[in-house]
Parts: structure tokens; C-alpha cells; sequence
């Protein structure tokens, strides 16, 4: 009797209710460990994003006089939310920042794609080259600043060199002309960035099946075909992420161009970043500035969401 009771009990602690109610033991039980962190992590993200909303619908500076809590007696609505439509700095700031994207993103892209291939195979001094390639990516922004802002110099070192090749005084003023300036600042960036693009490509291509290669190679395929057949397809995911990346912080570059130009001459640099930082630090209008970082960050989610969802239908298609 006690044998078949033991057995009965067995059973029932293997059916599938036991199961799942022991897995609901365990969610609760890891939800209660996890819970302080959660909530610090909640902190720190959402009380943030809570207050700018919050001080996006003021009028409220660190001149008004008012705590940033009481910046409800300069409640103005979406005025600050309106008046982007019409602020055609914004909007200039806006549409250098997508020119740096479209020139930056896909340079960095073909550059770091073609190193990855390069890479990919074996060669003598594969590591020390691979180190050289990385530097760039090391040095502090702020730094790669200076180092480009002298190197454009009317009497730097680029135009010495231009100026040996072409037999006569080369004196370009590169960062006093608007349209040189914005190139500068470009060159900067890709050659700062660019290893970044090829270490994320480079981690993709080595991840390629190699028996697939061999296989497409017995087939009499050609470099050519097997790159865009079969390695390209396979690094779609990594693509994206390396693309998505890219484009997000291209929307936040500050560090590199402020040293080089200050935004200027005039706006011609001016960046979303540099103005933002421009409107804060010197017309100390927040309650607009929460308005434009809000907006930028809203733009930049939906892009995430979109580049996540590609990501996701890739490996449908993939399964």
C-alpha cells in the first residue's frame, strides 16, 4: 500500500500541472531576486525620460528662478514642440547631420567591408597590420579632434604635402571654408570609425560556413558570385547592426567636430549635437532643448525598431 502510494505520488509530481506550477515557482522566485535591480534600472531610465518630457512642455531655463520641479508655472504646452517646424536652424543642423550620415555610413561601410575580405585570409604580418588598423578606433575623440584641426591647418602638414606634389604654395584654408570644412570633418569621422565597421564585418565573414564555400568553389563559382550568393546573405544580420550603429552615433557626433571647426565657419559644421549643445550652454533655453533631444530620440527609436524588425524577418527567412 505504502509502495503504491510512493508511486501514486511520483506521478503526480511528474505530470504536466506539477511542471508547470514548479515553473511558475521558479519565475516568481527569480522575479523577487531580480526585483531591485529592475527597479534601479527603471530609475535610471525612465525618470529621466519622464523629466524631459516634463520640462519639454515649459518655458523653464536655470534663469527663470524655479526649481526644475515647479517649471509647471511656465507651462506652454507643445509650443516648444511647434516651434520646430519653424526654427530653420534646427532644420539646417538636422540636414548636415543626414549629409555627414549619407557620405560617413556607407564610406565606413565599403571601407570596413573591403578590410574584412582583405583579413579574412591569412598573410604575413596579418597581426601587426590588424593592431595598426585598430588605432584609430583607440584614440579619444577629443583628441582625433585636435589631431585632424592641426593637420588642416592653412600651413599643416596636408598642405605641405600638396604643395611637394604640385611643385607650388598650397594654402587652402580647409576649416574657413564652409565646404572644405564639412569634408574635413567628414574625413575625420571615417577615418576614426572605420575600424569599428571592419571589426563588426570582420567577426560576420569569419562566422560565414566555410563548407558552403568549398561546396558554391567544387561548383565552379567565382570569387565574385560566392561573395554575393552566399557570404553577403549570411551577413545580413550583421550588416544591419553594424549599420544601425553607425547611424546612431552619427546622429550624436560632437567631440571630433567641435575641436575641429566649433561648428563653424558659421553653421556650416553645425550639427545636431553642436547645436543642442549650442542652445544649452549659451541661449539656455532647456525646456526647447528637452523639446529637440526628445524629438532626435524619438526619430532614433523608430529606426531601431525598424532596423530590429529587419533583423528579425532576416532570420525568418533564414529558419
Amino acid at each position: 500500500m505504502s509502495a503504491l502510494t510512493a508511486s501514486e505520488a511520483a506521478m503526480a509530481k511528474s505530470t504536466p500541472e506539477a511542471a508547470i506550477n514548479r515553473h511558475d515557482e521558479s519565475a516568481r522566485l527569480g522575479f523577487r531576486l531580480t526585483l531591485p535591480a529592475q527597479i534601479l534600472v527603471l530609475f535610471i531610465a525612465v525618470f529621466p525620460l519622464l523629466m524631459q518630457l516634463y520640462i519639454s512642455l515649459t518655458d523653464w531655463s536655470p534663469l527663470s528662478g524655479l526649481d526644475w520641479w515647479g517649471a509647471w508655472e511656465l507651462w506652454n504646452g507643445f509650443a516648444n514642440y511647434s516651434d520646430l517646424a519653424s526654427d530653420n536652424r534646427f532644420w539646417g543642423a538636422l540636414w548636415r547631420t543626414a549629409v555627414v550620415m549619407v557620405v560617413c555610413v556607407p564610406a565606413e561601410f565599403l571601407l570596413g567591408l573591403a578590410l574584412a575580405t582583405l583579413f579574412a585570409d591569412d598573410f604575413p604580418g596579418k597581426r601587426f597590420f590588424y593592431s595598426i588598423l585598430l588605432m584609430p578606433m583607440m584614440v579619444v575623440p577629443a583628441v582625433a579632434g585636435y589631431m585632424f584641426f592641426m593637420l588642416f591647418q592653412s600651413g599643416g602638414p596636408l598642405n605641405d604635402i600638396l604643395s611637394t606634389l604640385t611643385g607650388t604654395r598650397v594654402a587652402i584654408a580647409w576649416l574657413s571654408d564652409p565646404t572644405l570644412a564639412l569634408i574635413a570633418v567628414m574625413i575625420a569621422d571615417i577615418w576614426q570609425w572605420t575600424p569599428l565597421m571592419f571589426l563588426i564585418l570582420l567577426a560576420g565573414l569569419v562566422g560565414v560556413p566555410q563548407d558552403q564555400i568549398k561546396a558554391a568553389t567544387l561548383l565552379g563559382a567565382n570569387p565574385w558570385q560566392r561573395f554575393t550568393t552566399i557570404v553577403l546573405p549570411k551577413m545580413k544580420t550583421i550588416i544591419i547592426i553594424a549599420l544601425a550603429i553607425r547611424v546612431i552615433e552619427n546622429f550624436k557626433i560632437f567631440d571630433t567636430l567641435y575641436i575641429m571647426t566649433g561648428g563653424g565657419p558659421g553653421v556650416a559644421t553645425e550639427t545636431i549635437s553642436v547645436y543642442i549643445y549650442k542652445v544649452t550652454t549659451q541661449d539656455l533655453i532647456w525646456g526647447y532643448v528637452a523639446a529637440i533631444a526628445l524629438a532626435i530620440l524619438i526619430v532614433l527609436s523608430i529606426a531601431t525598431v525598424f532596423a530590429m524588425k529587419r533583423m528579425a524577418a532576416v532570420r525568418e527567412v533564414r529558419a
